[in-house]
């Protein structure tokens, strides 16, 4: 669903998988990061309108989402957050997407937020790349426990993840 981000150093919340329902343990586990990177299956504008009340949201576009937010959002988003060159998708354009084929498909990224699995996953990739799946925050899904991720990033210093269950 969606990760997150913190800054002197910075917090970034991830997650993905919200369809349409925004989880009241988001706003818990969020209240202090610097920046939320959704990973698609957004389901509703109003998720990000909820979402943007904690912190600035980057979002692409998942399978799952209709006209109006393909229509806002991109398949893929670019960012730089404290130095750190991030790459957000759903992964859906991969078939299923794992941490090696999105590396393949970003090479410069230094840190990967995926979504469409709801499989929580961290994994680094050829000992510098950051890939994170953070699951899915919305409705229970596959028999999957809903969850976010958190990154926190520091310039200079490797960036540190964690999964959260929810």
């Amino acid at each position: 669903m969606t990760s997150a981000s913190r800054s002197r150093w910075s917090s970034g919340g991830g997650g993905g998988g919200t369809h349409g329902l925004l989880r009241s343990e988001v706003f818990q586990v969020f209240k202090e990061v610097d920046h939320i990177l959704h990973g698609g299956d957004v389901g509703t504008w109003d998720i990000l309108i909820g979402l943007q009340a904690l912190a600035p949201v980057t979002a692409v576009y998942g399978n799952t989402d209709g006209l109006e937010l393909r229509g806002k959002l991109p398949q893929v988003a670019q960012l730089q957050l404290d130095g750190f060159d991030i790459v957000v998708t759903h992964g859906d354009q991969f078939g299923q997407p794992t941490p090696a084929k999105l590396h393949d498909a970003f090479p410069k990224a230094e840190i990967i937020v995926y979504g469409h699995t709801h499989k929580p996953l961290l994994e680094l990739v050829d000992r510098t790349v950051t890939v994170m799946n953070p699951g899915g925050a919305g409705p229970k899904r596959f028999a999957l426990a809903p969850s976010v991720g958190i990154l926190e990033l520091e310039p200079g210093i490797p960036p540190r993840a964690r999964l959260v269950r929810l």
